[in-house]
């Protein structure tokens, strides 16, 4: 069974982007969201999964982001839908097509600004190297 739209949610100190060498998105303080989408996710998924980062309840004292403004960095990552279940090379058969996840990755990320979030993001489809500082350690999967 394939679940909608997946998403792994670490507390960082602080996490960047960069493409070609240049910084295309950083944080401090916040959640680094690494997305992906598979082919059933539609808007009702975006907006589903945006919610969920912005009130999840795992920064410091049981706050989440809401509560202190924090920032936040989100990447698209097709990577979250990899089968590996069967030989040694992953399947990216689950994995959206670029004309549909472009699209609902930007949805993720409008929805959380429409919900007060500071968003700074990646490149979609791009080499990205992404580099941060887990808090806790703390890292969430979420799935719709």
């Amino acid at each position: 069974m394939i679940w909608g739209m997946r998403a792994v949610v670490q507390t960082v100190s602080e996490a960047e982007v960069t493409v070609k060498e240049e910084r295309v998105g950083a944080i401090r303080d916040g959640l680094l969201v690494l997305v992906g989408v598979t082919h059933s996710d539609g808007l009702d998924e975006a907006r589903w999964i945006a919610e969920k980062i912005w009130k999840l309840r795992i920064m410091g004292d049981e706050q989440s982001a809401s509560d202190l403004d924090a920032p936040i960095l989100l990447v698209s990552q097709f990577t979250l839908y990899a089968d590996t279940r069967k030989g040694r090379r992953p399947s990216w058969n689950a994995a959206a097509p670029r004309p549909v996840a472009e699209p609902l990755v930007d949805a993720v990320a409008a929805a959380l600004r429409d919900l007060g979030a500071h968003v700074e993001t990646g490149e979609f489809g791009a080499m990205m190297e992404v580099r941060s500082v887990n808090v806790g350690p703390n890292t969430i999967l979420l799935e719709r």
